[in-house]
């Protein structure tokens, strides 16, 4: 199966989908091989990791279908990517639909935030008129009815800007449009959380930010509630954060850190055993 197709089998199945965010190919080796069935490229991650700045918009289409490459190309599980406003106006979302199915992706994530946009968890978000917003999504749509082989989740920030009630109704729109999943950015409660279960038909994503604006809820409770996915878009890199600030603090002291990896461990994730089969394989005389 395509990873779109991947995809769409797992949310037609029952069940919470669990996904951490990944933020370049050696972290989505590590969700796949921890039994996740799927990963979230986000803008915030790659962003930081990429290119060491804020998710203000900084960075680029191409910085983010060539990360999503690589990314696909590493892994056997299906990837959702951020889209982000789709990069301009509604031939660049075609344009960026087609890409990021080119490139390995199973969904895009487009948004109706004003360009440059912002992550979704910080201050200062603006969203574009509803016209424009539903403009962005019919293209999106539009691209994978034509062939792109990718599904299309559809995210609002208006919850921010104009109120719980606008964020549903934009959400609802989307979902009549076509959007295959939808996605209410920062709910402040588990009442508005389970508004837009309630009132939104099809499979709704949970963004599920450390210090951010939603709720940390259980699995149990988001299921229970009418969530399909429950994302940790930043988890992995606030914990490699964590882990290097503290090896390298203790390294700059004059002391070796002592909670590594093994070393044998890195070679495997990163497929030194396999690499090693192949050599054999195709060395001079060999089998």
């Amino acid at each position: 199966m395509t990873p779109a197709q991947q995809l769409k089998q797992l949310l037609d199945a029952p069940g919470l989908l669990v996904m951490p965010g990944c933020y370049d190919a050696f972290s989505a080796r590590l969700i796949e091989r921890a039994g996740f069935r799927l990963t979230f490229m986000g803008g915030f991650a790659v962003s930081a990791s990429r290119i060491g700045m804020p998710d203000t918009g900084l960075i680029s289409y191409a910085e983010m279908v060539d990360q999503a490459r690589n990314i696909c190309s590493a892994v056997s599980l299906p990837v959702i990517g951020d889209g982000d406003t789709g990069y301009g106006n509604a031939l660049n979302v075609q344009r960026t639909v087609k890409g990021y199915a080119k490139a390995g992706l199973a969904c895009i994530m487009i948004e109706d935030q004003v360009a440059p946009k912002r992550c979704g968890h910080t201050r200062g978000k603006q969203v574009v008129p509803r016209e424009e917003a539903f403009s962005r999504v019919q293209a999106a749509v539009d691209a994978k009815n034509e062939g792109a082989d990718i599904l299309v989740m559809a995210r609002t920030d208006a919850n921010a800007t104009d109120g719980i009630e606008e964020a549903i109704s934009r959400a609802q729109s989307f979902n009549q449009i076509g959007a295959d999943i939808t996605f209410l950015e920062a709910p402040r409660n588990k009442e508005e959380m389970r508004a837009y279960c309630e009132q939104v038909p099809g499979p709704k994503l949970a963004n599920l930010v450390e210090q951010g604006d939603t709720p940390l809820l259980s699995h149990s409770e988001l299921e229970a509630m009418g969530y399909k996915l429950a994302l940790y878009p930043i988890t992995a890199i606030l914990a490699a954060q964590r882990a290097m600030t503290e090896a390298l603090a203790l390294l700059h002291a004059g002391k070796h850190p002592q909670a590594l990896a093994e070393f044998v461990e890195l070679r495997d994730v990163v497929g030194f055993p396999q690499y090693y089969e192949a050599e054999k394989r195709y060395a001079a005389g060999g089998e």
